[in-house]
């Protein structure tokens, strides 16, 4: 059994496990916290520019919030300056994370443009000197999220992951796409399979990209061989798509859709966790994007969401969600197709 754990360092990872991206304005502690319930084996914070931890941004030092029952999370970081990123290292250090991520993998314009992110991917040697420095900066075990290349005329990533590799990193999460496709199109897996059948390529492979469905993550795995893979935008509002990609692999059966009364018991939690992270005002108000998702399906359950959304306390807001409980009991969800999402067109950093 032990010969198909995937390691990243000293950190044991199941067979063919499953990961949460670092997504911006997404991945923070309360989303975190219903992911890890549901089954995700590894998760990473939203990304944190070096430039503002150096600087001591509130937001930015914000985001090194991690939790021991998150445990193992890795904490990423953007940048496109050696010293920058060396410097960030050494703080992220000390909030004590499993790892330490570098994003060349982010495509908004703010970030990419400004040579950081995928940005980074238009001169491999200014990636391989930032990732060789961050490596030498920290003890962390120091691992990279990146894109098949800038656009479909320099797909570089087989040459991205040897030279990589050869300075120290211990895992590659790959998406499919380059940075000029952004979301659009179909994840191109292909060289993601080539990356992981390389005979020089050591490390843990992750592909990302597209995985809406448990029959898709394991055609994906048998089709293209990656040592797990990366989930980002399908958990948006529907974390138990990790423990339903685990049970199909494991048993090749279909979970039911998530009940009413799963679905009132993560919102519950989801709140919970964004009040004790962010305050009452602050994390009643971040939750309120998270309910038509959550809800998703019920008829008429537009009233209770504009109540839902105008709350203030938790009280009343749980309150609300017991009604719906008691009002909708005994309805059956439908299975529906999960929609992807592009979370960057709300990116605070775009």
């Amino acid at each position: 059994m032990y010969c198909n754990m995937v390691k990243i360092d000293q950190i044991v990872l199941p067979d063919f496990p499953l990961l949460l991206a670092p997504m911006e304005d997404v991945s923070d502690p309360p989303f975190r916290a219903v992911c890890k319930v549901n089954g995700a084996d590894l998760m990473y914070t939203e990304f944190i520019s070096s430039e503002g931890l150096i600087r001591d941004a509130i937001k930015s030092r914000q985001k090194l919030d991690i939790f021991e029952y998150e445990r193992p999370v890795g904490i990423q970081i953007f940048g496109g300056d050696e010293d920058a990123l060396s410097l960030s290292a050494k703080i992220v250090e000390t909030v004590n994370p499993d790892l330490l991520d570098i994003n060349f993998g982010c495509p908004v314009k703010k970030v990419a443009l400004k040579g950081a992110g995928a940005g980074v991917l238009k001169d491999i040697d200014l990636m391989v000197r930032l990732t060789e420095a961050t490596v030498k900066s920290t003890k962390l075990p120091v691992t990279v999220k990146t894109r098949l290349g800038w656009d479909d005329q320099n797909k570089n990533i087989e040459e991205v992951a040897e030279r990589l590799q050869d300075v120290g990193i211990k895992a590659l999460a790959i998406h499919g796409r380059t940075r000029a496709q952004m979301y659009k199109g179909e994840a191109d897996w292909t060289l993601i399979a080539k990356v992981k059948n390389n005979p020089r390529i050591k490390i843990p492979i992750f592909g990302n990209g597209d995985i809406d469905s448990p029959q898709k993550a394991k055609l994906y795995k048998e089709r293209y061989g990656v040592d797990g893979i990366m989930i980002g935008r399908a958990a948006i509002g529907y974390p138990w798509i990790f423990r339903e990609i685990k049970h199909y692999l494991a048993t090749g059966e279909i979970l039911p859709a998530p009940t009413l009364a799963e679905r009132v018991a993560i919102c519950k939690k989801h709140l919970r966790k964004s009040v004790e992270w962010k305050g009452p005002k602050v994390g009643i108000f971040e939750m309120r994007r998270h309910y038509t998702n959550y809800l998703k399906g019920l008829p008429g359950i537009k009233d209770y969401r504009a109540r839902l959304v105008t709350l203030m306390e938790p009280v009343e807001i749980e309150s609300v969600l017991d009604e719906v409980t008691t009002n909708y009991e005994g309805y059956q969800f439908e299975r529906m197709p999960i929609e992807l999402i592009d979370y960057h067109q709300k990116c605070p950093i775009n």
